[in-house]
């Protein structure tokens, strides 16, 4: 009934209390398990940005970038104005040496970090 308990919010959880415990090794692999198509698009935005933190933490930022775009696909006003997207897209850009890449840059410049 477009509720978003349940074991798929279980799991989404999951994810994200590994993320806060900075266990983002758990945080990345439970994170591409979830199947989150059934849920609101607001979790399933959260879900991925949870994602895509625990993904840059562990240096895989192409990965990241898919899931925040994939993300900004499905509610762009939602990743626009979140506070985890803005600090994950600001560490991106702050973290290259010289330019970041296109991808990166029109997104940070969506977002308004840049």
């Amino acid at each position: 009934m477009w509720t978003a308990f349940g074991p798929t919010n279980v799991a989404i959880h999951k994810v994200a209390t590994a993320g806060e415990l900075g266990d983002f090794q758990v945080a990345a692999d439970l994170g591409a398990q979830v199947d989150t198509s059934g849920l609101p698009v607001e979790r399933r935005v959260r879900h991925d940005l949870e994602t895509a933190r625990a993904l840059t933490a562990r240096n895989r930022v192409d990965d990241a970038l898919s899931v925040v775009l994939d993300a900004e696909e499905l509610a762009p006003g939602q990743v626009r104005h979140h506070y985890m997207a803005r600090e994950i897209v600001l560490g991106w850009v702050r973290g290259t040496r010289g330019r970041p890449s296109r991808s990166v840059a029109d997104l940070a410049e969506r977002l308004r970090v840049v």
